[in-house]
């Protein structure tokens, strides 16, 4: 049998060509050559240019024939090309109008928003060449990675303990002790340790191709870098620069072989994407891809043509063009079949949930056709639902139950909470039931909360405790960026110090938070490093720091193994009791016969609250036999804290016959002895009362 499709029909000069398949778009290998595919409405022509691979000038540029169009899709196949050596990218020609949104200029060489790996920032911070005509390089993929039966892990979402890290942070510092520091395979080498600690998701800061020197610049004698990497070049690609083999063009494998690592120790990956805007920038900003292929396709513009910005980083992705929406749902449904990936974080989303002229919509397409997409009908969906025009949806996505969100209410609440301010409890009682308050009629019960103090956005949670203003001054703005509402408290004293009252005071604050965090309803994260007292040195926005402001400090976690230890126990904790992962909310009532409620709350005295405007006192009780809705039966586990600056006693709600407490943790006790191991818990002397020290909170077990 002959395959017609496999010869050629047309030639120029020494290449042999034939008309191409539309979809898939991009660049896809087949039979005896390469499959090119790219869209553009308003082009009047195209051109393929390739080069061989990090050459300055092409070997070749080829017209797209007439016949190659259909519709709005240039398409042809190239028949016998060395694809390993390649390097390719596209010229269009087309009107230049821009009050109209048209910005054409034909003697650009654009990237395939469709690339599955780009080079041209193969190793990371080695600087370019800026004389270069081409500067982010589309390169061919070749798939033919065992992954050895690997597939998602499909963990439930109340589950979860999540870890928000950055790839190249969590080890580039030298006392990381890996053998490529900053990177997928340094980041493989720490998989015991997240075991160790009980982390079961992580999600992982951008890792798709990115430049590290957009708006780079030297303060002080320290560059800066775009580090967090939140402004993207390509959505398909892993970033070389991640990876010890980029320099190789191997960052696909690499990684590919770091998610199989996760998977086989139990943990799930998420990514965090960012379909907001890319690295095009406004006007002045540079040709990448996206503006010369199609820019009134690809960007929200405003009627006289000049880029709207609700993502405060200079454009704004055109988000609900069918085009552009049909773009991200490709790049999604690659990553979860083609990486195995477990779930998404989405960048300021609630851009994603914007019309093509900037208003907000009651029925996103987009938003819609990701919660029932078939392919990624498994992956996790979490929205960070607000963005930086002011669009602020935390409770209020529109996503329906499909949707998670980051809870930036939890975050606000329980940070005022700890720090001792004012009128809090109410709010706190609705944060730590999983935020029923914004969740109740969302369809996703507590698991739509996840809950977190800290990210990577903002103070970790040892400057949270030690500084009372944020100290951004080595980012070269004046102190201006990063927030100003961080609700934090320095216990005392501004940044470091001596003095033995203050440290402690800052640790039991950590342990406090950490405390709250994991007995909340909801999915708790955790930022990387905060469970051993990193600092980033009052820093709230380090996004241009690659160095020691941003690196995780591991000689950290000898100095403060009490903590690690006690984060450790605390999650431990959490796995061991059900109650504490309900999926549904709370009914304050009881539903199964056990004489409690599933939930109740109390303070000083039992079964009775101080609401009063100055009270730092509460406590709750929750019945195990009502856990995961009275599925399964558990221990009863009651939490006092106390966040007044004296002691107080509680009076303990008392437990059916034959029943004692025992006490779990207590953050005002010095270790090794403020927590023990999960089930060897000591029974408490007096089952009526117990005492809670200054800003502490206790946690016991009934049994």
């Amino acid at each position: 049998m002959i395959q017609v499709d496999s010869f050629p029909t047309h030639t120029f000069g020494e290449f042999k060509l034939r008309p191409g398949k539309p979809l898939p778009f991009g660049a896809t290998i087949v039979p005896n050559g390469v499959n090119f595919s790219v869209f553009s409405r308003a082009a009047y022509s195209c051109e393929l240019v390739l080069f061989r691979k990090r050459e300055k000038e092409p070997f070749a540029i080829i017209p797209f024939f007439d016949e190659f169009r259909i519709g709005n899709v240039f398409t042809m196949v190239v028949f016998d090309l060395d694809y390993e050596d390649i390097e390719y990218g596209f010229r269009m020609d087309g009107p230049w109008i821009p009050n109209e949104g048209h910005r054409f200029d034909k003697t650009k060489i654009l990237m395939d928003p469709y690339a599955k790996l780009i080079g041209g920032r193969d190793v990371w911070g080695e600087d370019p060449d800026w004389f270069d005509m081409y500067q982010h390089r589309a390169r061919i993929v070749f798939d033919d990675f065992d992954w050895e039966g690997d597939r998602p892990l499909e963990i439930p979402m109340e589950d979860l303990i999540i870890y928000e890290l950055h790839v190249r942070g969590f080890t580039r510092h030298s006392s990381s002790n890996t053998k490529h520091p900053g990177t997928f395979s340094a980041l493989k080498e720490k998989i015991p340790y997240l075991n160790v600690l009980g982390i079961n998701c992580v999600e992982l800061m951008p890792i798709h191709e990115f430049d590290e020197f957009e708006n780079s610049r030297e303060i002080n004698g320290r560059k800066l870098l775009n580090y967090w990497g939140y402004s993207n070049l390509g959505f398909f690609a892993p970033k070389a620069g991640y990876a010890a083999s980029g320099k190789f063009g191997m960052q696909v494998d690499e990684f590919k072989s770091l998610i199989k690592e996760f998977h086989r120790h139990g943990i799930e990956v998420i990514l965090d994407v960012v379909f907001n805007h890319t690295a095009e920038g406004n006007e002045m900003g540079p040709y990448i891809s996206y503006r010369g292929l199609d820019n009134k396709t690809y960007y929200m513009l405003s009627p006289d043509g000049y880029y709207m910005n609700f993502s405060g980083c200079g454009n704004t992705l055109n988000c609900n063009n069918p085009i552009v929406r049909n773009m991200i749902l490709d790049c999604l449904r690659y990553w979860a079949s083609e990486f195995h990936i477990d779930g998404f974080r989405f960048d300021l989303a609630a851009i994603l949930g914007r019309d093509q002229n900037g208003a907000p919509m009651s029925n996103p397409p987009l938003i819609e056709s990701l919660a029932y997409d078939p392919i990624l009908g498994k992956c996790k969906l979490i929205a960070e639902a607000w963005d930086a025009g002011g669009l602020y949806q935390v409770g209020s996505f529109p996503g329906g139950s499909r949707w998670a969100e980051w809870n930036g209410k939890y975050r606000d609440d329980i940070r005022r909470f700890i720090k001792g301010d004012e009128k809090m409890l109410g709010v706190v009682q609705q944060r730590i039931e999983g935020s029923p308050d914004l969740y109740k009629w969302h369809g996703g019960g507590t698991c739509a909360s996840v809950n977190f103090i800290t990210c990577h956005d903002g103070f970790v949670l040892m400057d949270l405790v030690s500084y009372d203003h944020k100290h951004n001054e080595a980012n070269g703005e004046d102190n201006r960026d990063g927030g100003d509402d961080n609700h934090s408290w320095n216990c005392g004293w501004e940044g470091e110090t001596e003095n033995y009252w203050i440290n402690r005071l800052r640790v039991k604050q950590i342990k406090n938070a950490l405390s709250i965090l994991l007995v909340s309803q909801g999915v708790p994260m955790i930022l990387s490093g905060d469970e051993f007292g990193n600092s980033q040195f009052g820093n709230n926005n380090a996004y241009c720091q690659d160095n020691e402001i941003s690196w995780l400090d591991w000689s950290l976690l000898e100095k403060n193994q009490y903590l690690h230890n006690f984060v450790k126990l605390l999650i431990k904790f959490r796995f061991k009791h059900p109650v504490l992962r309900n999926n549904t909310h709370f009914q304050h009532r009881d539903y199964v016969g056990s004489g409690y409620p599933d939930i109740s709350w109390h303070g000083t005295q039992a079964w009775n609250v101080d609401y009063s405007d100055w009270s730092r006192t509460i406590a709750f009780l929750l019945c195990g036999k009502h856990a995961k809705n009275g599925m399964v039966e558990d221990d009863y586990i009651y939490v006092a804290m106390n966040l007044h600056w004296e002691m107080h006693g509680f009076q303990i709600p008392s437990l059916p016959a034959g029943m004692s407490w025992y006490i779990f943790s207590n953050t005002d006790v010095e270790p090794p002895f403020d927590i023990c191991e999960p089930g060897y818990e000591p029974i408490l002397e007096n089952q009526n009362e117990i005492l809670v020290g200054p800003r502490s909170v206790t946690i016991l077990v009934g049994r």
